[in-house]
């Protein structure tokens, strides 16, 4: 925590109001929300404001209502200190963000990743936050260098006066699997993006961290299984998916390595009682042979990540296999039609849509709880 709140003021807190809502920039407030300006630092009378409001700047947006304008964070990184601080009794609360103007960027509240690379402007996304210090710390930090990092909004919603996120499915993956903007409506999608679809999302949330382009090196070292491991408990699930970008020369990870990054990464998740899940990548849409057979199981370090299940004991869900069988039934063209246009590799949409109920029957068969089968 880094603006200490009062004592006084918490206890107080049993008043408090169960939703707050911050308007920010030097543009005109929407009803319902407090303006914060790039200028408002943070203090205890307040119980919100910039802890380091020197490092903010007021932006214009391209949006309507409060997404018109927002504070562009000139530092910023995980450990940042840069952070927009609001006082609030300790609890579970969903926080809900809008972006400004940015080409790619990514949210972080007490010290670790929330949000991965939300894109285009005025990007919305929510997640859940247990706060056990009195204080919600975030800031909007890198999706990609070089863009500006920018916020029009964000709405917090208590749930509970107990600090515990209920059962949680955290993804982990690239960008066969990671989320697109809108959410709602993007024409290209990952798998973990439409799994809700096919969760039982009264009992389980998910928190999808995969990113486009990531390696298992980089999941590992860059803050997101750095996220993963600060709140996952006995009773959640880490889906990992990764290798398409492992097997690029220019990312110089050798199929050993590659195996071993991933070990550790299960590793760890298992010390905390969670419950690891590995996956394989699916194929490209050109994967057919001259029978019309898709067959796609020599891509992507597929052998390491089954030799890897088998050696530490942890279920598979072979998406490679599932995904070809499925694209067999459907033919070529059909399978074509799940792709993005002129694009092999990526879904769109419906096409993430089908790889996500092929995960979820699969886990369903094995039976997990959760999943929803077909």
């Amino acid at each position: 925590m880094q603006g200490m709140a009062v004592t006084p003021q918490v206890e107080a807190s049993q008043a408090a109001p169960k939703k707050y809502q911050f308007d920010f920039g030097e543009g005109p407030v929407e009803k319902g929300f407090t303006g914060v300006s790039a200028t408002t630092r943070y203090n205890e009378k307040m119980g919100y404001g910039f802890n380091t409001p020197e490092n903010m700047k007021n932006v214009t947006a391209a949006g309507t209502g409060v997404a018109s304008d927002a504070v562009q964070f000139l530092a910023f990184g995980t450990k940042s200190e840069n952070t927009f601080n609001v006082d609030l009794p300790n609890g579970l609360y969903e926080v809900t963000v809008t972006l400004g103007d940015t080409a790619r960027a990514s949210v972080a509240a007490e010290g670790v990743f929330q949000l991965i690379n939300m894109t285009g402007n005025a990007a919305t996304d929510t997640f859940q936050i247990p706060i056990t210090d009195n204080q919600l710390n975030l800031l909007v930090t890198e999706g990609k260098v070089g863009t500006n990092f920018t916020l029009s909004a964000i709405e917090i919603k208590k749930l509970s006066k107990h600090a515990v996120m209920k059962p949680t499915i955290y993804i982990g993956g690239d960008s066969t699997v990671c989320n697109y903007y809108p959410l709602a409506n993007s024409l290209q999608a990952g798998w973990g993006q439409l799994l809700p679809e096919f969760v039982d999302t009264e009992t389980y949330q998910i928190r999808n961290m995969a990113s486009g382009g990531q390696i298992a090196r980089g999941f590992r070292d860059d803050g997101q299984l750095e996220a993963i491991l600060k709140y996952i408990k006995p009773g959640d699930y880490f889906l990992l998916q990764l290798g398409i970008n492992d097997t690029n020369p220019k990312n110089m990870t050798t199929e050993a390595e590659f195996k071993e990054i991933m070990r550790d990464m299960v590793r760890q998740v298992k010390d905390k009682g969670a419950m690891v899940i590995l996956s394989t990548p699916q194929g490209r849409a050109t994967d057919f042979n001259s029978d019309n057979v898709h067959n796609s199981e020599n891509r992507w370090y597929r052998h390491s990540i089954l030799a890897l299940a088998k050696e530490e004991k942890v279920p598979l869900v072979d998406l490679n296999v599932l995904s070809s069988t499925y694209f067999t039934s459907i033919g070529p063209e059909a399978s074509g039609k799940l792709y993005m246009p002129g694009d092999s590799l990526h879904p769109n949409r419906e096409g993430a849509r089908q790889l996500a109920q092929i995960v979820a029957d699969d886990l369903n068969r094995q039976g997990f709880e959760g999943f929803m089968s077909r």
